[in-house]
């Protein structure tokens, strides 16, 4: 066989495959229709999207420090300083001493910050399902799991997206 034979690809097969196979093409095309279709789902917050964060992120666990929430939503602690005052305005967070570290503020959500976290997160599941309609079930949640993986792996190597970019 010659070398020339050796080297075709199957019929069908390209050798560039395109647009179609280029993750960075495919998250950006991703994201940008995840923002447009979750923006009204996230508008009545304080902070829109960045409020949603802050409220998923409170919503189990030990209550964070300010600082420590900031990091974890990837948000310069200035910006979460404004954030967590209009959401403190609004009565869905509240801030608190620190026990262990009396210079530090704890932040706690509401009962009515929950309240609203699950409103909105009722109104994102059904933006979501539109979405992700060319999914099953397992596809859609083997997608979550692996763009989890991904997201922690780019916070964890402090590659998460610019503050600007929020």
């Amino acid at each position: 066989m010659s070398a020339s034979m050796s080297e075709k690809k199957p019929s069908g097969e390209s050798a560039d495959p395109g647009l179609g196979a280029d993750l960075g093409w495919a998250i950006r095309l991703v994201s940008a229709a995840f923002r447009r279709v979750a923006t009204d789902s996230v508008a009545e917050l304080p902070g829109g999207a960045r409020g949603y964060l802050v409220l998923v992120a409170l919503s189990s666990g030990e209550p964070p420090s300010q600082l420590a929430l900031a990091r974890e939503v990837s948000l310069d602690r200035t910006v979460m300083t404004y954030l967590l005052d209009d959401l403190e305005a609004h009565e869905l967070v509240t801030r608190r001493p620190d026990p262990r570290d009396r210079r530090a503020r704890q932040v706690l959500i509401t009962d009515t910050g929950r309240a609203r976290l699950d409103q909105v997160r009722h109104s994102l599941t059904a933006a979501e399902a539109r979405l992700l309609a060319d999914l099953d079930e397992q596809d859609a949640a083997q997608l979550r799991t692996l763009l989890s993986r991904v997201a922690q792996t780019a916070q964890r190597e402090s590659i998460a997206p610019d503050e600007a970019d929020c």
